[in-house]
């Protein structure tokens, strides 16, 4: 347990890292909670359920959204590591949630939350949980702790190595492969690998630059890729979030 005591006083401690990590744990802890809660009122099990008043319905995205706006401005007013800093750090981490978690209804601007495409606030919750974690964690896009005794050769080295990421990170971004390159942004050898593979085939890359042998190419990777990995991904999406009902159920 040794690291983890390193982590806690190097990154939490002294990294001044504590409102972070609150705000991880609440964001993480909500969105559990709230799916945990959606999927009772869904099965009509427990003391939960919607809230209307005059044919509206009140969708959590609200609250968060106030939760934000409120944990936001606290946060900027608030003195560095106060109690109103870890305050606005759990009012951030709820709201936020509440937000992602309804991500797919605000972005089609239809009630989809029970649909296929409502999976998508499934994936942007992961994704934001995977790159707070790495953030919490000590992965930093801009890590530049230990510099302040480097020679000016370590840190042009750093600044351009930082800068080849990032120009490798909007590369893969192009490429259409948009989780790889947020999470590329903290773990650099995947925006390495990504941005030299074939893009997806409706990717603004694609469409740039490929010719139609290319594009052909581009067409059959990204189906074997989708072949092997989508119900990977779908099963994920259930498990977390809920099994889409079905638009046309079979007779």
């Amino acid at each position: 347990m040794e690291w983890l005591q390193n982590w806690w006083h190097s990154d939490v401690v002294d990294g001044h890292k504590g409102p972070l990590l609150v705000g991880f744990v609440v964001f993480v802890v909500t969105f559990l909670a709230t799916r945990t809660i959606t999927r009772m009122i869904r099965a009509g099990k427990g003391p939960f359920h919607n809230l209307s008043s005059g044919g509206v319905h009140m969708h959590h995205s609200t609250p968060g959204v106030i939760l934000l706006i409120v944990g936001g401005f606290a946060a900027v007013g608030a003195p560095p590591l106060s109690g109103w800093t870890y305050l606005a750090a759990v009012l951030v981490g709820m709201g936020s949630s509440l937000v992602l978690d309804e991500f797919a209804m605000i972005f089609r601007l239809q009630d989809v939350y029970w649909s296929q495409e409502g999976q998508l606030s499934v994936n942007m919750v992961t994704l934001a949980a995977a790159c707070i974690g790495f953030a919490v964690f000590g992965l930093s896009p801009v890590d530049v702790k230990g510099l302040a005794d480097a020679d000016v050769a370590a840190r042009i080295g750093v600044m351009a190595a930082l800068s080849v990421n990032f120009v490798l990170v909007a590369v893969t971004a192009l490429k259409g492969k948009y989780p790889t390159a947020l999470l590329g942004m903290f773990v650099s050898p995947i925006t390495w690998i990504a941005a030299v593979r074939l893009a997806r085939p409706t990717s603004p890359w694609a469409r740039w630059r490929y010719s139609t042998t290319k594009l052909a190419r581009a067409r059959q990777r990204a189906a074997a890729f989708d072949h092997r990995w989508a119900p990977v991904r779908r099963h994920w999406d259930d498990l977390i979030g809920g099994t889409p009902t079905q638009q046309h159920p079979a007779d």
